[in-house]
């Protein structure tokens, strides 16, 4: 585990093994990533299984809490070619404590450092703003 000079945030090691699956064997779908606030490091919330889809996702993020989560995005180009990318994401409701949108704001970007492969990243503070046609048209 790695404090987070920004915060003083510990990320645990499971954050980064877990991602690698997502990455290099694509075991995963999604992985929700919560700051406990009581241990304060960043864990593992919910893996999302291959089979399940981009709604499983966006219902794992609660209404009312921060959370960080990676996406692994399948999609056809233009080209009609078969390609993939890793979304990461910052969810801050507005309905979410301040405490905990300033705590995940001051954290995110030393904790998104530590994924490395992620190839693009939304900010959203309301399910509008990360729609799977929103997310598809960033990933082209």
């Amino acid at each position: 585990m790695q404090a987070n000079s920004a915060s003083g945030l510990a990320v645990h090691d499971e954050c980064k093994f877990k991602f690698q699956e997502l990455k290099a064997r694509r075991g995963f779908r999604f992985i929700v990533f919560k700051i406990d606030e009581k241990a304060m490091e960043i864990k593992v919330e919910r893996l999302g299984e291959t089979r399940e889809g981009y709604d499983d996702f966006a219902a794992a993020l609660p209404a009312d809490e921060c959370r960080y989560a990676v996406y692994d995005l399948d999609f056809v180009t233009d080209e009609n070619c078969q390609k993939s990318k890793i979304f990461f994401f910052s969810w801050s409701p507005d309905t979410a404590r301040t405490r905990s949108k300033m705590l995940y704001a001051s954290s995110k970007d030393r904790f998104r450092r530590e994924l490395d492969g992620i190839q693009c990243e939304i900010q959203a503070t309301d399910p509008s703003e990360m729609s799977l046609d929103i997310i598809k048209a960033r990933a082209h």
